[in-house]
């Protein structure tokens, strides 16, 4: 084979060999953005996102308007004010709460304080308070439970076991023991503390003997150490007949109720055979003091 060498090559072709992109090109022309250009897509945005916020506030404001100061919203009539779960408070009683709330909107009444107000009933153990749109107040209330009569002097009112003590309602028919040695002077936790006692007593009296809280005609609860008892002998026991079936006054002390009782009527008629009985101390241990009338 015959050796060409370079150059034996026209010119033309050699010089196309060069890489074309050593070549030089013609530079791009870059244009400068406009004033007004720049300023609408710099600007507009934030002016459209002002008048949004604007416009949303207009209508925030005149919603506010409206749901404060709408007629269609306001409390005018006491019918407005629906009451549930009452038996011994009476409508008018809560009703009258509201008095100062007349002719506002509902988003102006303090349920807060209103309820506050309602639960300051003697009778309220809770309550609660809620709005019932358009234009409606609806009222729930947990009325407490008396479990005793208080003797307060010559009168009988009610009390519950948190020591509260209750008007006595008209409408009402109660059959609750008697309790006595406790005033509005006492604390409510003190009052509170005596009533659980007297629960106490009460349930293991009954669990001795069925209907034992029939036997009793009051309870003296001034002594938060010595439960004070006046009871009857029911019908048919021993001793009954020959007593006259009187009260007798009985110290139960603070604890065992129960042992306590049974040792009574275990051994009333043998006490009541020696003569009418005044009281029974059963405070000592391992001995009963039996007092007779003289």
């Amino acid at each position: 084979m015959k050796k060409v060498e370079g150059e034996g090559f026209p010119p033309e072709v050699v010089a196309d060999d060069e890489p074309r992109y050593l070549r030089r090109q013609k530079p791009v022309e870059v244009r400068k953005k406009g004033l007004l250009r720049r300023l609408r897509e710099d600007v507009l945005p934030w002016v459209r996102l002002a008048v949004l916020a604007g416009g949303s506030l207009a209508v925030a404001v005149l919603a506010a308007r409206f749901l404060l100061f709408s007629p269609s919203l306001r409390l005018t009539q006491p019918g407005q004010i629906e009451v549930a779960g009452n038996q011994y408070v009476s409508r008018d009683s809560v009703v009258a709460l509201f008095a100062p709330d007349r002719n506002h909107s509902l988003l102006r009444i303090p349920l807060e304080e209103r309820r506050a107000q309602i639960e300051a009933i003697s009778w309220v153990a809770s309550a609660r308070v809620q709005r019932v749109l358009p234009a409606a107040i609806r009222v729930e209330i947990a009325e407490r439970v008396p479990v005793a009569f208080l003797r307060m002097g010559s009168e009988l009112a009610l009390m519950d076991v948190q020591g509260v003590i209750l008007d006595r309602p008209l409408q009402g028919d109660f059959r609750l023991p008697v309790v006595s040695g406790i005033g509005e002077e006492m604390p409510q936790s003190e009052r509170a503390s005596r009533m659980l006692l007297f629960q106490q007593f009460e349930r293991e009296i009954e669990m001795v003997r069925g209907g034992a809280g029939e036997m009793l005609s009051e309870v003296d609860l001034a002594s938060a150490d010595d439960v004070q008892a006046l009871m009857v002998p029911p019908a048919g026991d021993a001793g009954a007949a020959s007593t006259g079936a009187q009260a007798v006054l009985v110290h139960f002390g603070a604890s065992e109720f129960g042992p306590r009782f049974k040792t009574v009527l275990d051994n009333y008629a043998q006490w009541a055979a020696a003569g009418r009985i005044s009281s029974i101390d059963l405070r000592f241990k391992k001995q009963v003091v039996v007092n007779h009338a003289p």
